[in-house]
């Protein structure tokens, strides 16, 4: 005996669909939902499980509506986001950032700083930190690089983390701010490399910084004598 279609016309909905049969006599028809309307997709080479994509929509759905977000964002944060591991937080985390979700990654940001394994890592910070100001949200850049300073017994000195937090508020012309991570990198006992002060002396000419700018090759002097050069032509550094 034929089993009945599952579905009409052109599948349900109007999404596609695709028949299923053996011989002639048994046929079927399986309706597959088109589910990439419905979010943004994610970057290439960003495996996020099934638990945290769906979280992902939750606070997304969330915001968009009328209600009280607040309440519901907590509900959201509660029920699904803290039930999930570490990776996935991080995860969650940086797709929001990328989708420039900043209030939303700033709520999970604040969960994931509850959580036992958590560090600050200044990495992290640079990320949030160019979200933030790519949307223009200077006031928050402002708390984060606060809150930021408030850590710094607690933080890694590691270079790299550093320049990559120099080059993010440099590139959005936040001088102050950059100076003053310049000088938390050296409280941590981060020692400034090469590319640090290069990457200084060339945002700072370029803005017409040239007071802070000679101040820096100064302190390159001091560090690297005369052999830093900071020009494409490679020309040495002369302090006199």
């Amino acid at each position: 005996m034929a089993i009945r279609s599952m579905s009409c016309g052109g599948g349900l909905m109007g999404f596609p669909s695709v028949e299923v049969g053996k011989k002639d006599r048994v046929r079927t028809r399986v309706t597959m939902r088109d589910r990439s309307k419905n979010r943004k997709p994610l970057q290439k080479g960003r495996n996020l499980s099934i638990e945290a994509i769906q979280t992902i929509q939750s606070l997304k759905r969330v915001y968009k509506s009328s209600v009280d977000k607040q309440q519901l964002h907590q509900q959201v944060i509660d029920s699904k986001f803290c039930r999930l591991l570490k990776f996935d937080m991080m995860g969650v985390l940086r797709e929001l950032l990328r989708q420039d979700h900043c209030v939303l990654a700033l709520m999970v940001f604040v969960e994931m700083q509850k959580e036992h394994w958590y560090k600050p890592n200044v990495s992290l910070y640079a990320e949030i930190i160019s979200a933030l100001a790519r949307n223009g949200l200077y006031d928050k850049v402002d708390i984060i690089v606060h809150e930021l300073k408030a850590e710094k017994g607690r933080l890694e000195a590691k270079t790299e983390g550093f320049n990559m937090l120099l080059e993010s508020l440099m590139s959005y012309n936040l001088v102050k701010a950059t100076m003053d991570c310049f000088e938390l990198m050296k409280e941590v006992g981060c020692e400034p490399d090469r590319s640090t002060f290069k990457l200084l002396v060339a945002e700072l000419d370029s803005k017409g910084e040239t007071a802070l700018s000679d101040s820096i090759r100064q302190e390159a002097f001091r560090y690297y004598g005369d052999s830093l050069v900071f020009t494409d032509e490679q020309e040495e550094v002369t302090i006199k």
